[in-house]
């Protein structure tokens, strides 16, 4: 990818909210850090929050910049590693937004301190489901809030594929080789496999078991057009037919429908991949009363509603969905009951052997 073409996605939102840094090419990550610092270097006394490029819109926040009259700081990062790599090298943040199969990386290198809910108005109104996911409540304390989650599913076209029913597998579908692709995100990717080779925690694998998903994804790389590490990549595709099925995110869905493409998002036999990302309070943060007023802002049903029917991602608030309506759940392919679909749903966990799983990919992906 070029220097240009790279920051231009990071511009628009377009770069993969969860990519490795190993996806990352050196001049790649160089320019992550560009916006940065020419971000820091105009800032003034407001939160620090360091986010997903693509997340530094007011409409994530009104309630903030209805107080305080300005936008939080803002600079952006392009995947959770290099986000608390840059923390813990000394990058100054009050607020922090990875996923949360992050957190038990951030507090076993010491960088967060516990939240007081008390001080977020809108707390009770906060899905149970995604407040106590694990690894992030521990010792009675809370140590994420949610805001955001969505679903890693088959992004397929029903006008040029056939099944019999909804599963994983259409991605290992010999009738549509060089039309499927896979996203090159590892953590993501290997875990899909790992659900298809019958894996007893696709999160969590033995060493054999990872033998055998890496036999699949061995077997599934020639049927690939391509890995993709943008929304952009895949959704061009589909568009155009290039691609038939590939994995995918809930925004893909608004997007494409927009564009009037005949896509489904789809509902594996096997159980769809359910995430949430949010917020985290770094240690020894400079502005912690505007930090709460950030993620106060942030829990709010009014920004809720903004992220649902403009991003199509689910928020944590149950009064979001009301605002919204069932019409425009609809639209954006949202359940009306989250608290149903949490209970069907595979969450992403946190992956402990992360630095296996990447190596393995990077050999699959590289014809090792």
């Amino acid at each position: 990818m070029e220097k240009n073409e790279l920051l231009d996605r990071m511009q628009e939102g377009r770069i993969s909210r969860r990519q490795v840094n190993r996806i990352l090419a050196g001049a790649g990550l160089a320019l992550t850090t560009m916006p940065i610092t020419r971000k820091i270097a105009r800032a003034d006394d407001e939160v620090i929050y360091f986010t997903w490029s693509g997340y530094d819109d007011p409409g994530f926040f009104p309630a903030y910049v209805k107080k305080h009259g300005a936008n939080p700081q803002m600079p952006v990062f392009a995947d959770s590693e290099e986000a608390r790599t840059k923390v813990q090298g000394g990058f100054v943040v009050d607020v922090d937004h990875p996923c949360s199969t992050d957190v038990k990386r951030w507090r076993d290198a010491d960088l967060l301190q516990p939240i007081d809910t008390s001080r977020l108005s809108a707390w009770g109104d906060l899905f149970p489901q995604l407040t106590t996911l694990p690894n992030t409540v521990d010792g009675g304390k809370q140590w994420f809030v949610p805001v955001d989650w969505g679903n890693t599913s088959v992004l397929y076209r029903p006008d040029l594929v056939e099944i019999q029913e909804e599963s994983w597998t259409l991605l290992w579908d010999e009738r549509y080789k060089g039309k499927l692709s896979m996203g090159a995100d590892a953590t993501e990717s290997v875990p899909i496999a790992g659900v298809v080779a019958g894996a007893k925690n696709p999160f969590d694998m033995t060493d054999d078991e990872l033998v055998k998903v890496k036999a699949l994804l061995v077997k599934q790389k020639p049927l690939l057009r391509f890995y993709w590490d943008s929304n952009a990549a895949v959704e061009q595709a589909l568009a155009s037919g290039e691609l038939v099925a590939s994995t995918g995110w809930n925004s893909s869905v608004v997007t494409l429908k927009g564009q009037g493409v005949n896509i489904k998002f789809m509902n594996p036999k096997e159980g769809i991949e359910s995430y949430c990302c949010g917020l985290v309070f770094v240690k020894n943060a400079p502005h912690p009363d505007k930090a709460y007023d950030l993620m106060d802002a942030m829990t709010q049903p009014e920004a809720g509603k903004w992220l649902i029917e403009v991003n199509g991602y689910g928020h944590s608030n149950k009064k979001a969905f009301e605002l919204v309506g069932d019409a425009g759940l609809a639209k954006v392919n949202l359940p009306k009951d989250p608290s149903v679909f949490f209970e069907k749903s595979v969450f992403q966990q946190y992956i402990p052997n992360t630095d296996k799983i990447l190596k393995m990919y990077e050999e699959v992906r590289a014809g090792a």
